[in-house]
């Protein structure tokens, strides 16, 4: 039995961890840490039953060395971060904040609690992405966890920096750290903001998918189960003060993502009896196909043109490898979001999401 302090588990990424930790790892105690933004929700960790939730900012270095001492917390699994890069581009002080002050105050507190004695049996795992590498052209190997960093974005910068910090505490105070580095996350409980849940649901309400410029912007996409189960093979075996990249081998232009999305939701209007009368404003509910609501806008600034992870070191040192193909994923993911309107409805703005 062990106690575990999860931060920003309320979110997507971090409330599908404590899910998946608490059904691989009953004994253990699960502490979340989340400022409940408007990222966070209650709802999404509510049937976890091991899970605690302590409202707070990671910001709060004298909560976080309480929460360590007190709950002889042995892990910290840090996903709280501002991670969209649409917001982080129409304001990104709020990334500074959190993503980099949060992460170093996460760290002290680790650092004043762990090393008075044997940090050596303590983690701290930080949860990063694909984007600190910057862009990739369409001939270059994918990224490896060599590969320099060359962010192009405030959020990505703001990742890199905190990726920087780990990696110091660990080389500097020898904090035990590992960083695994995602690619592109979908799946249940993911904020309506994102592609994927976006897309899925404007097109249920009949809204354009308004698609950057010419729609081939290449991502690698990674169903978050097959993410949650890397970063326990990190926390398992990962080597201290190594980084590992963690992708899902589904590398796809955007347009290819999006035209998956509106098969999905075509198909879905045939096997899912009532879906018309619950959503009478979809193409789909009136005979036409999904793909009608697509539009080209303007491409945003400092648009990454491809990413694409290089998984050999974390299968060869972890045993990972993304069990879940992105059709499969995609067609649970939205099958979801069918079955669980009550969580998203209250959240929802569609139409409003470009990729």
């Amino acid at each position: 039995m062990a106690n575990i302090l999860v931060t920003g588990g309320a979110g997507f990424i971090g409330g599908n961890f404590v899910h998946y930790w608490n059904a691989r790892h009953p004994a253990d105690q699960v502490i979340v840490l989340d400022a409940l933004t408007y990222a966070g929700n209650r709802s999404t960790i509510k049937d976890a039953p091991a899970a605690e939730i302590v409202v707070g900012d990671i910001r709060d270095t004298a909560l976080v060395e309480k929460l360590l001492s007190e709950r002889e917390i042995k892990k910290i699994v840090h996903f709280a971060a501002e991670s969209h890069v649409d917001r982080s581009i129409a304001g990104p002080d709020a990334f500074i904040d959190t993503n980099i002050l949060g992460t170093n105050s996460l760290l002290k507190a680790a650092r004043s609690v762990w090393l008075r004695g044997d940090g050596r049996e303590h983690r701290f795992h930080h949860i990063s992405t694909d984007e600190v590498y910057g862009s990739l052209r369409a001939k270059d190997p994918a990224f490896s966890e060599t590969t320099p960093y060359a962010p192009n974005s405030p959020y990505s910068a703001s990742k890199a920096s905190s990726d920087h910090l780990v990696r110091a505490y660990h080389h500097t105070y020898g904090l035990s750290v590992t960083t695994s580095n995602c690619s592109n996350n979908y799946g249940p409980f993911q904020n309506p903001e994102k592609l994927i849940p976006n897309f899925f649901l404007s097109a249920l309400f009949g809204k354009s998918l308004p698609i950057y410029g010419d729609g081939m912007n290449v991502r690698d996409w990674l169903h978050v189960e097959d993410h949650c189960r890397g970063i326990e093979a990190c926390l398992e075996k990962g080597e201290p003060g190594h980084s590992y990249n963690i992708g899902g081998g589904a590398e796809l232009p955007n347009l290819e993502a999006v035209d998956a999305i509106c098969r999905e939701v075509d198909l879905a209007f045939v096997e899912v009896q009532g879906l018309a009368d619950r959503f009478p404003n979809a193409p789909a509910a009136n005979g036409h196909k999904s793909e009608t609501l697509k539009t080209f806008v303007t491409d945003r600034p400092g648009h990454d043109r491809r990413y694409a992870i290089d998984v050999t070191k974390a299968h060869e040192m972890l045993g990972f490898e993304a069990l879940r193909g992105f059709e499969e994923g995609l067609r649970q993911t939205l099958r979801w979001y069918l079955d669980n309107e009550a969580w998203w409805r209250p959240l929802v703005s569609p139409g409003h999401r470009k990729c």
